[in-house]
């Protein structure tokens, strides 16, 4: 599948050497490590509703994404739930890669992305035979674990209205850097990652744009009213 992939894009792999999207972690590796990485290494783009890791399929490679923008979602006893949003560069929940054998989640692309797939037997012999690499590796999981906490304790104290101001506020600033930008989620996907109903979302953002704290128009975002967005946001 990753070489019709790679056939399909007609994709030159780029030398990691000479990759200006490296991670932080790669960043510290010498150039006859990145040889190593880079023969062990499988540069794919998947396209926007491209299934990009499965849920209980094998886990043989860390997943690292260089650009694009990816949903995460889990299969639970009664449905499906996305539980965040993963903008590049970044990996893909290392801490799965690592503690299981299997992937307990699937990531799909929600923009055109560009993935990095890692023989995971390769990067944890860098974490054996590389300080440096290994601290940032550690840093990256630390700050995708408080990320996951503060998620949770929004999700867990906030009213629907806050949570769905939060995830404006998040696309706005986190993953667009700009108030006007196009959602690129359904509402049904934006109900999902705010575990409430696609009825409430709905009526939650009819209201925003009724009360003009935000301009929508089809799948187009512009806050209008970002203080008040934000007032909501925090008293939630």
């Amino acid at each position: 599948m990753i070489l019709l992939r790679l056939e399909e894009q007609n994709m030159e792999k780029v030398s990691c050497k000479f990759c200006k999207l490296k991670s932080a972690a790669a960043l510290t590796l010498k150039n006859n490590e990145l040889s190593v990485l880079e023969n062990n290494c499988a540069q794919v783009i998947f396209l926007k509703g491209d299934n990009i890791i499965r849920q209980d399929a094998l886990s043989t490679n860390v997943v690292y994404i260089k650009t694009g923008l990816v949903k995460i979602h889990i299969k639970g006893p009664i449905k499906e739930r996305i539980m965040k949003i993963v903008k590049a560069p970044t990996y893909l929940c290392l801490p799965s890669s690592f503690g299981a054998k299997i992937n307990h989640f699937s990531a799909t692309a929600i923009e055109d992305t560009s993935v990095c797939f890692i023989d995971v037997n390769v990067f944890k012999q860098f974490i054996y035979t590389n300080g440096d690499f290994a601290l940032q590796i550690i840093l990256d999981m630390s700050r995708g674990e408080l990320q996951n906490l503060h998620h949770c304790l929004n999700n867990a104290q906030k009213q629907n209205i806050g949570r769905i101001a939060d995830t404006i506020l998040f696309f706005a600033h986190e993953i667009y850097n700009s108030n006007i930008f196009e959602l690129p989620i359904s509402r049904q996907d934006l109900a999902d990652l705010n575990g409430i109903t696609r009825e409430g979302t709905s009526r939650i953002l009819t209201d925003f744009h009724n009360e003009k704290i935000l301009g929508i128009n089809g799948r187009k975002i512009t806050i209008l009213n970002e203080a008040l967005l934000r007032q909501i946001s925090v008293k939630g």
